[in-house]
């Protein structure tokens, strides 16, 4: 199963390339859009994943993760980005990729939250045995969360830094403010979790709605305008 999952991730690795370059596309340029975001958010989240499980094998993870790719190159086909030239400032694609690594890091954290949530219920049912969570011990588990969120919460702010700095026409739109208020939610659950030593479902339900927000921000944004108001998005 483990090679099985490898030769998954590298495919899907060809598939996003092929579509979010705009290959054949007459226009030129990046094809960006709900789907492709999406697809590209769920692959680095297994790629984390694939990485990770040759160290601790996951096999229910594992198969979970696996639904979630295919579907994801579904979506980015049934849901295809717009082909947008490269106009514009050139730190654009940093800007852009800045704002991807993000999404699958914070993807990752998500993931690991709730098999940490899925843990701690397991306990809680059945008091006195081992610590262990997906064949890791629960404090590990949760110290690699975080991790997650720390350096997802560093990429972010130095996407939104260089937004700021290069962006020709800035405006406060629905992807600019949902991305603040996640920004804000997730360094909010970081000063919580350093000053005030927030743990468990208190902490992990921030990094929900933290999660939530920013998808709403660039992936949320861009399938309202695409496909709910039929606009063209830049």
């Amino acid at each position: 199963m483990p090679s099985a999952l490898i030769v998954g991730v590298l495919l899907h690795a060809v598939l996003l390339a092929l579509d979010v370059s705009g290959l054949g596309s007459h226009s030129g340029g990046a094809r960006l859009g709900f789907g492709p975001v999406v697809s590209l958010t769920v692959w680095l989240v297994l790629a984390v994943h694939t990485v990770e499980s040759r160290l601790v094998p996951q096999p229910g993870v594992r198969r979970v993760l696996a639904l979630l790719g295919a579907a994801a190159v579904l979506l980015a086909w049934a849901l295809p980005g717009q082909p947008q030239p490269l106009t514009g400032s050139p730190w654009a694609p940093l800007h852009w990729v800045l704002g991807v690594g993000a999404y699958g890091l914070f993807g990752a954290a998500v993931l690991h939250a709730t098999m940490l949530d899925a843990a701690e219920t397991r306990m809680r049912q059945h008091a006195g045995g081992p610590p262990l969570a997906f064949g890791m011990p629960l404090l590990q588990l949760e110290r690699l969360t975080f991790r997650f969120v720390e350096a997802g919460f560093a990429v972010l702010s130095a996407a939104l830094v260089l937004g700021a700095l290069t962006s020709p026409h800035w405006r406060w739109d629905h992807k600019t403010v949902f991305s603040l208020l996640g920004w804000a939610v997730i360094g909010g659950l970081l000063a919580g979790r350093k000053l005030q030593g927030w743990r468990g479902r208190r902490a992990t339900r921030w990094l929900y709605v933290g999660a939530v927000l920013l998808l709403l921000a660039y992936a949320g944004s861009r399938f309202v305008m695409q496909f709910v108001l039929g606009r063209t998005v830049e």
